[in-house]
């Protein structure tokens, strides 16, 4: 009877201690800049595989581990796990971002619609406001296509700015979708 009373008991506390560590890999994740939740692109499928990578990361940790370590086990399954799940859930999210756009490629750093042509950039990663409807453009000249618009009081992000400053790469998900003037916008 005492023996089954403390494997219980164990069993508790390593279940509690896999729980935690789940919790803990989640509540950390956020803070990560490239890590369980930084993904560039917008939604939630990065979240939900890090909270099913670290749950079922902290079950195999659980059943993986000897004996005498199965915190320990569950605890570093939890993480690694969380880890797999969050990357998996990022290209998701990524993936899904480019079809919106029709497509991406890559350039200096910047991943741009196929619409959209590469400029030289110094990076920005700021959120800024359109002081009044603004032309989106295909290039960083008036001359360029118009690809769309960007509304009176509109807030976007920003991924760079041309080396004159004059033009900004507006970003959806990460992925430069067009050009607006920098003289009819403020920093957020």
């Amino acid at each position: 009877m005492f023996g089954q009373m403390a494997f219980k008991k164990t069993k508790t506390i390593t279940l509690t201690l896999g729980a935690a560590a789940a919790a803990l890999s989640m509540s950390v994740a956020p803070q990560a800049s490239a890590g369980v939740v930084g993904c560039k692109a917008s939604g939630g499928k990065q979240e939900v595989g890090a909270l099913i990578g670290g749950l079922v990361g902290g079950l195999a940790g659980n059943q993986i581990a000897g004996k005498g370590d199965r915190g320990t086990g569950t605890a570093i399954g939890a993480l690694v796990g969380a880890g797999a799940g969050s990357a998996i859930g990022c290209g998701m999210q990524k993936t899904r971002a480019e079809q919106a756009v029709g497509g991406v490629y890559k350039s200096g750093g910047y991943r741009y619609a196929q619409n959209v042509e590469a400029e030289p950039l110094v990076k920005m990663g700021h959120k800024y406001v359109a002081r009044s409807t603004l032309n989106l453009r295909a290039a960083a000249t008036t001359r360029a296509p118009r690809l769309g618009a960007v509304s009176s009081g509109e807030t976007f992000q920003a991924l760079g700015r041309t080396g004159d400053g004059k033009w900004i790469l507006v970003g959806q998900d990460g992925v430069g979708v067009g050009y607006v003037s920098s003289a009819y916008v403020y920093r957020a």
